[in-house]
């Protein structure tokens, strides 16, 4: 167990130093610089002086080689340093921090919401014995992925809060603001965790174990619900874990669609203004999210098979 978690935490190190690296290098790689967009306001640069432009980029640290430059954040970054935004001059990590809990609220509530509809979709078309329940329900995650995030919302807001009136369609307040926007960002992450448990219980109900219990007495529901159910976790909670970054990922478009303030539209509103700083941080924290999510799941698996040993394990952070 040891040596299982020694090997994830340096694959952890190593995926945060390479999202932060990738992150430096494609933001260099785009058109344009940051400084320069922030001074001209979204107007004609020609408007403001070669000198001023070269002020604000010593103070940004622009000014530096790349290389330098990538050293000084990388060394400031191990601190919790991400520099201040070109935007506003606020602190990144402050920036974040002040937007965190509503992003975490969303995002901690679609992955519970997916669990529960994902595996229950699963159980339920594993289960019955009615064909064409099981196959309407096994066709439900097909829709779930190939409907667009955006379009979902869309949906949500059109019917349910403009049509009929019964949740609001925009803002942060409240409980019944969350619900849209929940449903909305867990809807592909269900169909996703619904086919590979599908997958998973199928594989374990045909295992030889299943009908030596069944001789012995047992019943189908304590076969199907206790000793298939067990065997089968393993590949749906790498697969949830996996789903935080998508999630985060997603809070981008959702966030958008509904007006809420969060991590996802300060993504939206950094990388639109090519603010490095701010994008790096963001880039950080959810492959920290990633990290952490997937390291939980690495250490919830071999509690419920321990046969799963550190070269045997779901690699879910590589």
């Amino acid at each position: 167990m040891p040596r299982y978690l020694v090997q994830r935490l340096l694959q952890a190190v190593f995926v945060l130093w390479a999202a932060f690296t990738t992150s430096f290098v494609v933001l260099y790689l785009l058109p344009g610089d940051p400084v320069s967009i922030m001074a001209s306001g979204g107007g004609d640069t020609n408007d403001v002086s070669p000198e001023q432009i070269a002020g604000l980029k010593r103070v940004y640290g622009f000014d530096k080689p790349l290389i330098e430059q990538y050293g000084d954040r990388l060394f400031h970054a191990l601190q919790g340093d991400f520099g201040i935004s070109v935007q506003n001059g606020d602190p990144v990590t402050r920036l974040i921090a002040d937007q965190l809990p509503a992003t975490l609220q969303l995002t901690s509530a679609a992955l519970l919401l997916a669990t529960a509809v994902g595996a229950g979709v699963a159980l339920a078309a594993t289960y019955t014995r009615r064909r064409w329940l099981r196959q309407a329900l096994l066709s439900l995650p097909a829709l779930g992925v190939s409907a667009p995030t955006f379009w979902v919302g869309l949906i949500l807001v059109q019917v349910v809060s403009f049509r009929w009136g019964l949740l609001p369609a925009i803002g942060n307040e409240g409980f019944q603001s969350l619900i849209l926007p929940a449903i909305t960002l867990a809807v592909p992450a269900s169909a996703v965790i619904a086919q590979v448990f599908a997958k998973s219980l199928r594989t374990a109900l045909a295992e030889p174990y299943v009908e030596t219990a069944l001789a012995k007495g047992a019943s189908r529901r304590r076969v199907h619900f206790g000793h298939a159910l067990r065997n089968a976790a393993a590949p749906p909670l790498t697969v949830a874990g996996m789903l935080v970054g998508n999630l985060l990922a997603g809070s981008v478009i959702v966030e958008t669609v509904f007006s809420r303030t969060g991590v996802g539209r300060v993504t939206a509103t950094a990388v639109t203004a090519q603010d490095i700083p701010v994008v790096q941080g963001l880039v950080v924290f959810g492959a920290l999210a990633f990290v952490l999510a997937n390291l939980a799941v690495d250490l919830i698996i071999p509690l419920l098979d321990p046969r799963i040993t550190g070269a045997a394990a779901p690699a879910v952070t590589r």
